[in-house]
């Protein structure tokens, strides 16, 4: 067997593969304690003298993964985006489209800021941290929230499109009253403390889609609801 067909890595190319794949697990393992930091302390907090005193790392191995504070707090919006993907995005892509899928979106949210009453939210800490301060880091924060709300407007084209939405629903309006309670959720449920935030923003949530489906369109089908009417 000659050299050109050998499927027999060089041990150099093995070894090199190895401390690759070790590196890429060290520097997730990193990100992923960045992560928890950041939802108590904000992208502001994180440092790399912290991080390494969580890892049990010197400063300069952490440093080497990232280069800088700032790359590594880019590092830590994508992966929180990442997450927000995989939790509430990707799984309600097996909804049908419309106002199914845009349930979907919003029950999966709801289920995301209910677990984040008590750590907190990088989109909305993000922003008000960075709101003024232009930069990479908020460029990722906007690119990040921007193509999540971008994929909510696709949701009730879909549904103007399918007929559960009346035909002159404005899609960056309607998108744009969604996003506002769950600001103001958070407002509420991790400032103020306020019992029945989450029963709220389920009502709130009905009434935005009653202005805008039509009469005809699907029953409200949405997982938090029905949690609530399992209940009683």
């Amino acid at each position: 067997m000659s050299l050109a067909t050998s499927t027999r890595k060089p041990r150099a190319s093995r070894a090199s593969g190895k401390t690759l794949q070790k590196g890429q697990q060290t520097k997730a393992a990193i990100v992923d304690a960045a992560l928890g930091l950041a939802t108590q302390i904000g992208l502001e907090g994180l440092s790399i003298g912290a991080l390494a005193e969580v890892m049990q790392m010197s400063k300069s191995g952490v440093f080497a993964h990232f280069g800088s504070r700032e790359e590594l707090q880019i590092s830590v919006v994508r992966e929180y985006h990442t997450r927000f993907e995989d939790e509430v995005f990707y799984p309600a892509m097996a909804a049908p489209r419309g106002l199914p899928r845009l349930r979907a979106m919003f029950d999966n949210w709801m289920k995301r800021t209910s677990a984040e009453i008590d750590s907190g939210c990088i989109y909305i800490g993000g922003a008000v941290e960075f709101d003024d301060r232009p930069g990479p880091v908020r460029d990722a924060l906007a690119s990040s929230v921007s193509t999540w709300l971008a994929a909510m407007r696709r949701a009730i084209e879909q549904g103007k499109t399918e007929g559960h939405l009346k035909a002159e629903t404005d899609a960056h309006q309607m998108a744009f009253e969604v996003h506002a309670l769950i600001l103001a959720l958070h407002y509420e449920a991790r400032f103020l403390r306020e019992p029945g935030s989450l029963e709220r923003a389920v009502r709130a949530f009905e009434s935005i889609i009653g202005r805008y489906a039509l009469p005809d369109a699907e029953p409200a089908t949405n997982g938090v609801k029905a949690k609530r009417k399992n209940k009683t």
